[in-house]
């Protein structure tokens, strides 16, 4: 009877640990949490930078212009552009 309480024992700590929804599986669960409330926290912080970005584009003209020469090379009206060659150097000898 000793025997059968014991082994009874051990099989239901085996299950608590490594049964279905366990120990092992509540330990994955909380550590995939922490991933996602990581992730979510990375994401209110780029939302946040691009509602701002949005805010200055509808806003403000100087950022407009700043953002249209630095990704699209636009000039403005009374400007010239001047492309320089560089001189070719001599042969190797």
């Amino acid at each position: 009877m000793l025997t059968l309480t014991v082994v009874s024992m051990f099989l239901l700590l085996f299950f608590v640990v490594f049964g279905e929804n366990g120990l092992i599986d509540l330990n994955r669960l909380k550590m995939e949490r922490d991933g996602l409330l990581q992730k979510n926290a990375e994401l209110k912080q780029e939302n946040i930078s691009l509602y701002r970005e949005i805010g200055r584009l509808k806003n403000d003209p100087k950022y407009v212009e700043n953002v249209a020469r630095q990704e699209l090379g636009v000039i403005g009206k009374d400007e010239v552009i001047i492309k320089v060659k560089k001189p070719k150097k001599a042969g190797k000898n």
